[in-house]
């Protein structure tokens, strides 16, 4: 069976620590070679909320792509996220990159257009993966990050899963 490496976005803002260790917990279940950016906190972006924690996954699935989108749900849906009386955002996961998948997959476009939007995205992205190109500029993660005029304030904040530390005592420093 054939592997293919794909980057998700985390966030949240409600019970940010619990809902993103869950969310992780879950998707470890299915993912192969699971690997975590730093975490960072984030303003809101286009909605009025909380600050959120956000970061990204690498891993490698052997899912076909509907299939992994409809399991995130479900995960997203186990977090709270289609509640009725939900406040905020408990856990949001998005596909980022699915291997070299370019366009409209039934409504899910890939590469996602927030990596080129959103601080909280490209930068965890480009530390995870700083020399995958985008296929829509042409560029490196690295060299969208050094190059980003996105106005967005981003703080690298300890985060520990599975008795790891995620973001690095250095970006925690100053």
């Amino acid at each position: 069976m054939s592997l293919t490496r794909i980057f998700l976005g985390l966030g949240s803002n409600v019970e940010r620590e619990k809902h993103l260790d869950a969310g992780l917990e879950a998707l470890a279940v299915f993912l192969r070679d699971m690997q975590c950016s730093p975490v960072f906190e984030s303003q809101p972006v286009g909605i009025k909320s909380g600050p959120f924690f956000n970061l990204v996954v690498s891993a490698q699935t052997d899912l076909p792509l509907a299939e992994l989108s409809r399991r995130l749900k479900l995960i997203e849906a186990d977090n709270g996220r289609y509640a009725q009386d939900r406040k905020g955002l408990p856990l949001d996961i998005d596909v980022l990159f699915y291997g070299d998948l370019e366009g409209n997959f039934d409504g899910l476009i890939l590469p996602r257009a927030e990596i080129l939007k959103n601080a909280f995205v490209l930068w965890p992205l480009s530390l995870m993966a700083a020399d995958k190109v985008h296929p829509g500029t042409g560029e490196t993660l690295a060299r969208m990050w050094a190059d980003a005029q996105i106005d967005q304030v981003l703080a690298p904040v300890a985060f520990e899963w599975r008795g790891v530390q995620l973001t690095p005592e250095r970006m925690l420093i100053g």
